[in-house]
């Protein structure tokens, strides 16, 4: 079995810097602006200023230091784009299992590639993904499983492919950190190196039952396995996500509330990041508590309409941890959520106030006024006016809308400030890609 994975660089970044030529090369964060705001993607301009997927906009923004763009995500631009690239691989082979907008798995047996011309065939299916997309970039990893094959993928970012024989691939994993497993996240990792496991090369030098026994049986007999790059997982091309959900498991059993408060929020984060990268809304939020005895509470609660709001998430996770009496010890925290649409649905009963107050045009766009999803005149929307065209937003804010008018097939335009009620100005849908 040869499995490819391919991910697509910086996506919505890539995607907003493709359409706006005066942010090509430039710092651009989707999503982050508002006081609640969480990042979506950053351009590999702004990964030098240390901001990541799932950071808070408050943080993004300290970091920026007021040199970063902040949008708001044009999510028919990015589906478009999307969708071009999995027909792209599904010409290759049906069997193409999508992970998210911006990522997928493809088993190559169907495809019949030779060995001998895997490599120029690796080539070419990314000169064709740039062409398809008008200058997007993806980086591939090819391998025997689909562990290898992401794995590779990550070596190669940016803009690069990985091919690994299968004699290299112990080879390749062996001085990767543990981090590097799928399924060791944080709290894992600490424990890992507390007793010596900092490499993948360590964990196959552990005792018999070392693993087993310090993280349970199931995920120490994984982990085994993966550290010795055996991974049975098949593409499966009618997987879609249910569920997304993250876990703690604390080296200590802890009873403060509001420590595990702050934890809970700060993984609410993290899992409404990939929510919005799976291009989802959500409309369950569910708390998992496990104490010392390994007795385990799971709460549930509706979010009243569907949602990637991470103040919305956290708030209801929050609440649902208010409620269980963690006196006893918490030896695990999770929380998830579940219950997908594609679109976002307003709660039944009652309006939530709209604190984004009013923003002003600044030499970069206004970073307050982006949210994750953006709505009316956000940072970034595509405009249309009838004397000077197409452009978008660069901010709006006190009876006035700021639009630069330039598009993906002009040059950096001009930035014009025009009033909010101009009726020659209105939104519009974003340029569609010529088939």
């Amino acid at each position: 079995m040869t499995i490819l994975h391919l991910d697509l660089d910086a996506f919505y970044a890539s995607v907003e810097q493709r359409d706006k030529p005066s942010l090509r090369g430039k710092p651009v964060v989707v999503g982050g602006g508002g006081p609640r705001g969480v990042v979506a993607t950053a351009s590999y301009e702004a990964r030098e200023f240390g901001i990541r997927s799932a950071m808070s906009g408050s943080e993004a923004r300290r970091r920026a230091r007021g040199k970063a763009a902040f949008l708001g995500g044009r999510f028919a631009a990015y589906r478009e784009s999307s969708q071009i690239v999995m027909a792209l691989l599904r010409e290759i082979s049906p069997l193409v299992e999508p992970l998210s907008l911006d990522e997928a798995f493809v088993d190559l047996t169907p495809a019949g590639w030779p060995e001998a011309a895997l490599e120029e065939r690796v080539r070419w299916l990314r000169a064709e993904l740039t062409r398809r997309t008008l200058g997007l970039t993806g980086s591939v990893g090819v391998g025997s499983s689909k562990l290898i094959a992401k794995l590779a993928s990550e070596a190669a970012k940016p803009d690069g492919y990985r091919i690994l024989a299968p004699q290299e691939e112990l080879g390749f994993l062996a001085p990767l950190p543990v981090r590097a497993i799928p399924g060791v996240g944080p709290a894992t990792e600490q424990r890992l190196v507390a007793i010596g496991m900092h490499t993948v090369e360590d964990l196959r030098g552990a005792q018999p039952g070392e693993l087993e026994r310090e993280l349970g049986r199931a995920a120490g007999a994984s982990l085994v396995e993966l550290a010795r790059g055996v991974d049975r997982r098949e593409v499966n091309p009618d997987s879609e996500a249910k569920s997304i959900s993250t876990e703690d498991t604390f080296q200590v059993d802890l009873t403060n509330p509001a420590q595990l408060q702050s934890i809970l929020r700060r993984d609410a984060a993290a899992v409404t990041g990939r929510l919005v990268k799976h291009g989802f809304f959500a409309r369950t939020v569910t708390v998992k508590v496990r104490f010392a005895d390994f007795q385990t509470i799971t709460r549930a609660a509706s979010l009243g309409g569907a949602t990637d709001d991470v103040e919305a998430i956290a708030g209801a996770g929050s609440k649902l941890l208010s409620e269980i009496d963690v006196s006893p010890g918490v030896r695990l925290l999770g929380i998830g959520v579940s219950n997908f649409a594609t679109a976002a649905q307003d709660r039944l009963f009652g309006d939530e106030p709209d604190d984004s107050g009013p923003v002003e045009a600044a030499e970069f766009a206004p970073e307050d006024s982006a949210t994750v999803r953006g709505r009316g005149y956000f940072t970034g929307a595509d405009v249309e006016h009838d004397e000077h065209g197409r452009g978008w937003v660069w901010g709006s804010g006190l009876g006035r809308v700021t639009v630069r008018f330039e598009h993906r097939g002009t040059g950096p335009g001009l930035v014009r400030t025009l009033v909010l009620d101009d009726p020659g100005l209105r939104l519009a849908e974003p340029l569609p890609i010529p088939g």
